[in-house]
C-alpha cells in the first residue's frame, strides 16, 4: 500500500510530479494574505459596532437597517469578511486533513465536503446579506412591522 503525499508547498515547478499550478502554495500565500485582510476587516467591524456612536447600546435591527446596511460600503464589508473567514477556515481545515488522514479516497471525501460546506454558507450568507439591504421589513411581525 502506497501513502498519497501532498506536495511541499515551495516545490520548484521544475521538480513538481503534475503541471500547473502548485495548490499548497496558493493555499499558504491565500492563508497569510486573508489572515492580514481578516484582522483589519474584524477590527473595524467591532470598531465601527461596538465603540463608535454610541457604542454597544446602539446595535438594534433599526441601527443595522437605517446606519449600518444603509451604505453599500458596509455591505461590502460585511460581505468580504463573510467570504474570506469562510474560505479562510475551510482552507485551515483542509490543512488538518492533509495532515492527519492518510488515505487518498477518505481526504479527497473529506476535502471536497469541506469546500462544498463552504460555499454552500458563502452562498446563504451572501443570499442574507443582499435581501437584508433589498428589503429589510419583517413582515408578519404583528401590529409592530419593523420596516425601513
Amino acid at each position: 500500500m502506497t501513502i498519497e503525499t501532498v506536495e511541499y508547498p515551495r516545490t520548484p515547478l521544475a521538480e513538481r510530479k503534475t503541471g500547473g499550478i502548485n495548490w499548497e502554495r496558493a493555499g499558504w500565500v491565500y492563508m497569510r494574505v486573508s489572515g492580514v485582510l481578516l484582522v483589519v476587516l474584524v477590527f473595524v467591524h467591532l470598531w465601527s459596532n461596538l465603540i463608535a456612536g454610541d457604542g454597544v447600546s446602539q446595535i438594534s435591527y433599526q441601527f443595522v437597517v437605517d446606519e449600518k446596511f444603509a451604505v453599500p460600503f458596509w455591505l461590502f464589508w460585511d460581505a468580504l469578511l463573510l467570504i474570506l473567514a469562510l474560505i479562510h477556515g475551510t482552507n485551515g481545515m483542509r490543512t488538518l486533513v492533509n495532515d492527519y488522514v492518510y488515505k487518498p479516497g477518505p481526504r479527497k471525501a473529506l476535502t471536497a465536503t469541506l469546500w462544498i460546506a463552504c460555499i454552500v454558507e458563502i452562498v446563504l450568507g451572501l443570499i442574507v446579506l443582499i435581501v437584508f439591504a433589498v428589503e429589510p421589513c419583517i413582515a408578519g411581525a404583528g401590529s409592530a412591522n419593523i420596516c425601513m
